[in-house]
């Protein structure tokens, strides 16, 4: 088995965008397709940033999980252990595209085949191949995935690998935003990096104010807490450390996806031992150049574009 660097667990989805700017989305005609969700988008990203990434996951027998599965493939993730779930779909979204802000989505996530993963010890095997293991919260909305992912994070961090959760909140795959909040907490004593913004941060720690919310994660003794402020910037906590970097200025196509591009930078940074503030500046620039185009998974940008705006923003 050749050692990856990252191995992802956690949803591949179905995107649809609106090739309508500024046309509600009740009106829209016409769309393009690409591969979404918040696991397989920083698969992507970080395996056009150079990093080798395999992922765990689980599509349908249907022409769609086809597509996803060939792109990935086409993208150099390794997709060995994606499992198949017959008469299951992948999650879809549905996006208008009204920049500079207004980016309304209409999501299909009733029994997505993502939540039927149901790991063997081959896969659990595999996802602590690599350097650094990464999930989402939305690999804890339902079973069997729910019990895969906790025991894949579990598995890691014995292991030794540096463990990844992003937050990544979905209302839609939820009864109530108290029950995600809790699903992450659990998860919380195998984590080394959570990644959330601010509104999935007062979820996890319960409670309302952002301040409160870090110092209790902190309290919690999660290692390093990455909290995206949006067009605020974003903060690093490890430890008694702050770090603190506001956003790249660039014109906005679309925000879907910032996010992730924004991890991947920053993970992909992080692979490399790279300092807190570099971290921030690789994950600066991947999210400013994702919001800079349309799409989610093929708007993320090769390590070249990401040194180049790096260099531009800091002549600037």
């Amino acid at each position: 088995m050749s050692r990856m660097d990252v191995v992802i667990l956690g949803r591949i989805g179905y995107d649809l965008y609106s090739e309508e700017p500024h046309v509600p989305l009740p009106q829209v005609r016409r769309f393009s397709r690409y591969l979404g969700g918040s696991s397989a988008n920083m698969a992507v990203g970080l395996s056009r940033l150079g990093a080798r990434v395999g992922i765990v996951s689980c599509l349908g027998d249907d022409s769609l999980s086809r597509f996803l599965i060939d792109f990935l493939q086409a993208e150099k993730v390794e997709t060995s252990h994606v499992q198949t779930a017959p008469g299951y779909l992948p999650s879809l979204a549905i996006t208008e595209v009204s920049p500079p802000d207004r980016f309304p989505q209409v999501f299909y996530r009733r029994d997505p085949v993502d939540t039927m993963l149901d790991v063997t010890d081959d896969d659990l095997n595999y996802a602590t191949h690599g350097s650094m293991f990464v999930t989402n919260g939305t690999s804890l909305c339902g079973s069997p995935s729910r019990e895969s992912a906790y025991r894949a994070l579990e598995r890691a961090r014995n292991a030794g690998c540096r463990v990844v959760l992003d937050v990544d909140y979905r209302s839609m795959s939820w009864r109530k935003p108290e029950e995600a909040g809790l699903a992450v907490r659990l998860a919380l004593p195998f984590v080394d990096v959570l990644i959330g913004n601010q509104l999935e941060l007062k979820l996890v720690a319960g409670v309302s104010d952002l301040d409160a919310a870090t110092a209790k994660l902190q309290s919690a003794g999660v290692p390093t807490l990455v909290s995206k402020l949006g067009e605020l910037g974003t903060r690093v906590l490890t430890g008694s450390e702050s770090v603190y970097l506001p956003p790249y200025s660039v014109e906005v196509c679309t925000t879907i996806g910032a996010g992730d591009g924004f991890a991947s930078g920053f993970l992909y940074a992080m692979l490399k031992g790279l300092p807190v503030t570099e971290c921030l500046h690789y994950g600066n620039a991947a999210a400013a150049i994702v919001v800079s185009r349309l799409s989610c998974s093929e708007a993320m940008p090769a390590l070249s574009e990401v040194e180049e705006m790096m260099r531009q923003q800091r002549k600037a």
